[in-house]
C-alpha cells in the first residue's frame, strides 16, 4: 500500500551499501589509531579551544619558538605545534563528518517519521473498520491500543490526531 503522507523516502539501503560504510569507519578507526574517548568529568574540566584561544595558542607557540631561550628545559613547544597541528587536522575531519551525522540523523528521523505517521494512519483506519463491524478488526485495535495505554486514553478512543 502506497503511504498517503508526505513519503519523502522510500529506499532501504543495500546489504553492500552498509557494509561499505561499516568498512569505511573501520578504516577511520584503523587510519587513527591514536583517537581516545574521555570521561564527562574529562570533558568538562579540560580547557576547551575556540577562535579566540586558538589565535592565544598559534601566538604563544610564536613566542615561544622566538624566544626559546626563555622557557624551562621542560615545557617542549614543539609538543605544542604537534598538539595544535593535530587539533586542526582534527577539525576538517570533524566538520566533514559532522555533515555526514547531521544528514545520517535527519534521513532516519524522517525515515522513523513516516513510517510511524503511516502506522498511525492505518490504527485509525483499523479504528474505523472495527465501528463498522468489520470481523477482526476489533482484535488488531486492541492489540495497536496497547502503545498508547499509558497516555491517558481511554480503552475506546483513539489518539486525538495522531497523524
Amino acid at each position: 500500500m502506497a503511504n498517503l503522507t508526505n513519503n519523502r523516502l522510500n529506499v532501504v539501503a543495500t546489504a553492500a551499501q552498509i557494509a561499505a560504510v561499516k568498512a569505511a569507519l573501520t578504516t577511520i578507526d584503523t587510519n587513527l589509531p591514536f583517537l581516545i574517548g574521555l570521561t564527562t568529568e574529562e570533558r568538562i574540566l579540560l580547557p576547551a579551544i575556540n577562535v579566540d584561544n586558538k589565535v592565544f595558542t598559534e601566538d604563544a607557540i610564536n613566542a615561544g619558538v622566538n624566544n626559546a631561550g626563555m622557557l624551562p628545559n621542560f615545557l617542549s613547544v614543539s609538543d605544542m605545534q604537534t598538539d595544535l597541528a593535530l587539533f586542526n587536522q582534527l577539525d576538517e575531519l570533524i566538520a566533514m563528518l559532522k555533515q555526514t551525522v547531521e544528514k545520517l540523523d535527519d534521513t532516519q528521523l524522517l525515515a522513523g517519521s513516516e513510517s510511524y505517521s503511516s502506522a498511525l494512519m492505518l490504527y485509525k483506519l483499523f479504528g474505523a473498520a472495527a465501528d463498522s463491524g468489520i470481523p477482526g478488526a476489533d482484535a488488531i485495535v486492541a492489540q495497536l491500543r496497547e502503545r498508547f495505554s499509558s497516555q491517558g486514553n481511554t480503552p475506546n478512543t483513539l489518539p486525538k490526531n495522531p497523524v
